[in-house]
């Protein structure tokens, strides 16, 4: 069973043959459930005229916001983007070019994509700039856009547990976007906190099946608060 090993040993294997020009999906919500390790891999590359796929793009100086230090992405699709003063002042430069996406619409082209699904109707949007230039079709009376699934050359996404088979486990809320993300990537690398043998996960707390995972290799993670909030 050695060749259903999916475990590298560094993140120069991790992201063997990541390009410039790739789209790649990353997992994660704001700082939280980002591969760390993968995304400083990217920056350590010099890949460039990357279209990224997250929910939003770090902060100044970590998680996806390394990245536009050196003008590594060319084009992001996100949901939120209002924490990052490196990316707001490369977007009022025409710099960088920005598709905003519902965020329950950004999940969901990323589970279409994954899916083989290469588009779905959503109700989302719909009156709002986001629907210029989408189809629109009426489902019971209810006016519906066209909105296409997403994939990409590379999904990098952040795991609690993996076996080495590279089936995965996400905790809490590191969940979030990571699910949808492993499954709509060509090659999908984890990056986790844990690895064990196969056979110790329950298959019912597997969430990715390894039948999603190409790559997975054990971090060392940071896991920084974006906005650490006290009470006395």
């Amino acid at each position: 069973m050695a060749g259903f090993n999916k475990v590298v040993d560094n993140y120069q294997d991790a992201l063997e043959g990541i390009k410039d020009g790739d789209t790649v999906i990353a997992g994660g919500f704001g700082l939280c459930g980002i591969p760390e390790g993968l995304i400083a891999e990217i920056k350590r590359r010099k890949t460039t005229d990357l279209t990224v796929v997250s929910n939003n793009c770090g902060v100044d100086d970590f998680g996806l916001g390394i990245l536009l230090h050196d003008k590594q992405i060319k084009k992001i699709i996100a949901s939120y983007v209002g924490e990052n003063a490196i990316f707001e002042q490369q977007l009022l430069n025409g710099e960088i070019e920005v598709e905003l996406t519902p965020q329950g619409t950004l999940a969901e082209k990323m589970r279409a994509g994954g899916a083989g699904i290469p588009a779905f109707y959503t109700a989302t949007g719909y009156g709002t700039p986001v629907a210029e230039g989408k189809e629109v079709k009426e489902f019971d009376g209810r006016p519906y856009i066209l909105e296409e699934s997403i994939t990409g050359e590379f999904a990098i996404v952040k795991a609690w547990k993996a076996d080495r088979y590279g089936n995965l486990v996400f905790r809490h809320t590191a969940m979030n976007f990571n699910p949808m993300a492993a499954t709509a990537g060509k090659i999908t690398v984890a990056e986790v906190e844990e690895i064990v043998e196969p056979g110790e996960l329950s298959p019912s707390e597997i969430h990715t099946p390894g039948i999603y995972v190409n790559r997975v290799i054990k971090g060392n993670f940071e896991k920084r608060i974006e906005r650490v909030t006290t009470k006395d």
